[in-house]
């Protein structure tokens, strides 16, 4: 994965409205270092020469300031050996799913869908943070060690992938599923069982 790889998933992202202004970040593992989009970017503008450069434990190594948020992307890496990209969003109605009260904290979306239960499975709420409190990262790097999304209270989704693609993909479901519980909120659903999204794989 490259800088050009990240800045056409800045452009995805931002332009199917999964995020909005200066919010979001994406961050991808290199022989380097953890590439990482800049503090006060737009996912929608943002370049290859304006990443910033972090270690795997969020310092700053060369390049423009990094996203307040670098900490997050580097704990969670740093938890999970086995991925090499992480997309954090703003997306509308998971955001709106973060801010609801009564959730599972230990899965806050059924599995709805198999696709959800094969890209995302089980998803932990995290409880709210202020954006860029760096206290955050010891409970997400635990929480990242068993699982490869989560998400955080009054906030978004934070999700992992072995490659930007797949984190994408698990985000994009992530939401989809999100929208799903929202409109569905209130009415009698039938989610898959335990039983049907293990035969499907579900995700750690």
């Amino acid at each position: 994965m490259t800088a050009d790889d990240i800045v056409r998933a800045a452009r995805s992202i931002f332009s199917r409205g999964l995020t909005h202004g200066s919010t979001g970040n994406i961050s991808v593992r290199t022989a380097n270092g953890i590439l990482v989009t800049p503090t006060g970017s737009s996912l929608g503008t943002v370049e290859a020469s304006d990443l910033s450069l972090i270690d795997d434990h969020g310092v700053h190594l060369s390049g423009p300031k990094p996203s307040k948020e670098a900490f997050l992307h580097a704990a969670v890496l740093r938890a999970r050996p086995s991925a090499h990209a992480v997309v954090h969003t703003h997306s509308t109605y998971s955001a709106a799913v973060s801010c609801l009260r009564g959730l599972d904290t230990d899965s806050v979306l059924p599995p709805l869908t198999a696709y959800y239960a094969m890209r995302v499975g089980r998803l932990p709420l995290l409880p709210y943070h202020a954006p860029g409190d760096a206290s955050l990262k010891d409970l997400a790097a635990a929480t990242a060690a068993t699982r490869h999304a989560m998400l955080l209270s009054n906030h978004g989704p934070v999700v992992a992938g072995a490659s930007l693609a797949a984190a994408m993909d698990a985000l994009e479901e992530l939401e989809e599923t999100a929208k799903l519980f929202i409109i569905l909120r209130g009415l009698p659903v039938n989610p898959l069982t335990d039983e049907q999204a293990a035969a499907l794989g579900a995700p750690a």
